[in-house]
């Protein structure tokens, strides 16, 4: 398809069987449906080492750094679902985002996040469905140069928010994340092919 937006979704989460993987899989199939194409990875598949400036200059980026901004800078637009941890972004996620802002040889400073949209979601088993940690991932976000749409979603109760084949059982629910990607895949595409 022409003009079709590449989008990468991944949740900030490692667990095996975590419901932002789930709610991230569900964004996907909505921002297909609104014509992006769209890579999902699992975190889980690149373990990175805590940022550590030393570590950088003795051995450089790590090579699944390397591999992960490599995706970033294939992408447009980013669907991110976000576990809350005590009321903000998980270590795991802040750690891939401070790791791929280091630059390469002859790389543009922060050239994997510069004028990439995003759309950011969250569910969580407490009642405000991980509402907290949003505000604090779209701040970094925004402070190294990505677009972030305004609409968000998070969901509460994400044991029950999910039936056996990672459907939203809530159908509000999921035509809120329906539109949230839809809103993302337009803005992309309005920013990258017109």
């Amino acid at each position: 398809m022409p003009n079709q937006p590449k989008i990468l979704a991944f949740a900030g989460s490692s667990r095996i069987d975590s419901f932002n993987k789930k709610l991230a899989k569900f964004a996907i199939a909505e921002a297909s449906k609104a014509g992006a194409e769209v890579t999902y990875i699992d975190m889980l598949d690149y373990p990175l080492p805590l940022f550590n400036e030393d570590l950088e200059t003795k051995e450089g980026l790590p090579p699944k750094v390397l591999e992960f901004k490599r995706l970033l800078r294939e992408h447009q637009g980013f669907i991110i679902s976000c576990p809350e941890y005590n009321g903000s972004i998980t270590p795991l996620l802040k750690n891939a985002i401070d790791w791929a802002s280091r630059p390469e040889l002859n790389e543009e400073s922060l050239s994997c996040f510069k004028g990439k949209v995003a759309a950011l979601l969250a569910t969580s088993p407490g009642a405000l469905g991980g509402i907290r940690g949003l505000v604090h991932v779209r701040a970094i976000l925004e402070g190294i140069g990505v677009l972030v749409i305004p609409e968000q979603k998070a969901i509460p109760n994400a044991e029950q928010a999910f039936d056996p084949s990672g459907q939203l059982t809530d159908g509000r629910q999921a035509q809120g994340v329906a539109a949230i990607a839809q809103k993302l895949t337009e803005v992309t595409t309005k920013l990258y092919y017109s």
